[in-house]
């Protein structure tokens, strides 16, 4: 094993398949160690500058060194300091003073390790609600132009999986769509009502940077909104233990959560349909369904999104139970989940968005079968209409029901127990009873009567909701997706 090449090495041990299977380079940089640590270097380098801006001791040379050096990382370096001292951030700060000697008797002046592990996090999150909602927004336009090329497609719909009154294909996915548009909000929010750590020191006393300043609490003040500006966030929280409050986790995944709830519903929907012939998730030429049946077209697409959405939806659990037992000021005991959890549930929303956005790209809609479920179903569905129409036309309505409760269970038995096709309408036309009504059947059974407003809805809802909520991410909207492995 020793004698193997890198790239052979990295295969003879676990990788996450989130990050080497799927997850696109931005969201898997975005939780990288280059990343988290360039990050830290920065903090130090706003620090510096703010601490030297509101009187301490800092040189300019000091501060050109830090910032010649941000990405100038020795890692193998960290990596043995860190075994050393067992200690994280004074492993960096060690590797950065190494890099940075004329810096280094004021790097992490005044800090607690959390001012770097913390604000970084937050900036990390941060950063990965703007590389998802472009992709949500895209998710949802691609959506909302299906829905519109099919607002007046006649289809059947379900409710409890057995046939229902008719719908049309495009207001179907408006259902899916103002989920979507919930979680675009509710990204949108979380993302905003993030604030920064800022400068608070080992207990959120700030008495470390009180002392730095020799007492003067305006400077101390404006230390922490300085450095909260260069971080590039508009607030800090007012008041922290060691650590940012772990509600925020809980607050952040939750969303995610709720992401990863509508993609299921959605995908699951369209498994169904492909069962069903209706719709198909788009299908490559050379693509396999099956190693053992050529024929088939598994819907492998919306299977990843769903069995990735249950362990996005699974994710919350963690920050809930870690926010529950954080005593006091803190305790360490949140570290190695956070490590896990925060980056998986971002990585993994931004695989099934990816996918989801692939599915929707290519979405197959296949009309005849649609026509043909519907044939089979509305007869049953008129039934109200043509005892109307034989009322208006002279004809006793408990008389009516009674000859189609007769027909209706004799066409029922056709299908159920022959397999045949539904020849109630046929039964309905070879009856004399009903000749009064026989030249309206045709106008009886045209199915875009039986849809309501669903057209109405779905022009609506794209022009008053969907579209408007798209207009921050016009800019990024274009380019398809390739599905990942």
């Amino acid at each position: 094993m020793a004698n193997c090449g890198a790239e052979e090495d990295a295969l003879a041990r676990y990788r996450s398949p989130l990050v080497s299977r799927y997850a696109s380079a931005e969201m898997g940089f975005n939780f990288s160690e280059r990343k988290k640590f360039g990050t830290w270097r920065r903090l130090w380098l706003y620090l510096a500058q703010a601490e030297k801006s509101l009187g301490l001791p800092i040189t300019d040379e000091q501060i050109q060194e830090m910032e010649a050096n941000l990405d100038n990382i020795d890692f193998k370096m960290a990596a043995e300091e860190e075994k050393k001292l067992r200690h994280d951030v004074m492993a960096h700060v060690h590797t950065f003073a190494h890099c940075c000697p004329k810096a280094a008797a004021i790097i992490h002046l005044g800090a607690t390790s959390c001012y770097v592990g913390d604000n970084t996090d937050l900036i990390v999150l941060r950063d990965g609600f703007n590389l998802l909602l472009p992709k949500l927004a895209r998710v949802i336009s691609r959506l909302a132009d299906f829905a519109e090329k099919y607002a007046d497609m006649p289809t059947l719909g379900f409710t409890h999986y057995q046939p229902a009154q008719l719908t049309t294909v495009g207001k179907r996915c408006c259902l899916w769509i103002q989920d979507l548009c919930m979680d675009l909000c509710n990204l949108e929010r979380a993302r905003d009502d993030l604030r920064f750590r800022g400068v608070k020191g080992t207990t959120g006393t700030q008495a470390s940077f009180l002392q730095l300043f020799e007492g003067d609490h305006s400077k101390v003040e404006e230390l922490d909104r300085l450095v909260t500006a260069k971080a590039g966030f508009k607030r800090a929280y007012m008041v922290t233990g060691q650590t940012y409050s772990r509600k925020v986790d809980i607050e952040v995944l939750s969303v995610l959560a709720s992401l990863g709830a509508s993609i299921h519903k959605i995908c699951t929907d369209i498994r169904l349909l492909a069962n069903l012939k209706e719709i198909e998730e788009p299908f490559e030429k050379e693509q396999i369904g099956s190693s053992a049946m050529p024929y088939k077209r598994n819907p492998m697409r919306s299977e990843r999104c769903c069995s990735l959405a249950r362990h996005l939806m699974t994710l919350v659990l963690d920050p809930l139970q870690t926010a529950s037992v954080q005593w006091f000021e803190r305790t360490l005991d949140d570290s190695a989940n956070r490590r896990v959890c925060l980056a998986e549930a971002f990585l993994t929303a931004d695989i099934i968005l990816s996918t989801l956005q692939n599915i929707s790209e290519g979405l197959v809609v296949y009309p005849k079968v649609i026509e043909r479920r519907i044939r089979q179903e509305l007869p049953f569905m008129a039934t109200e209409n043509i005892i109307m129409a034989m009322v208006k036309a002279g004809g006793n309505r408990q008389d009516c029901h009674e000859k189609i409760r007769v027909l209706s269970q004799q066409a029922a038995a056709v299908v159920k127990q022959e397999g045949g096709d539904n020849d109630f309408i046929a039964r309905v036309r070879a009856d004399p009873y009903f000749s009064p009504i026989h030249k309206q059947l045709e106008s009886l059974l045209n199915p875009s009567s039986f849809t309501g407003r669903a057209p109405q809805q779905v022009a609506k809802f794209l022009k008053e909701e969907v579209r408007p909520a798209l207009i921050p991410y016009q800019s990024q909207m274009g380019g398809k997706i390739e599905l990942a492995l």
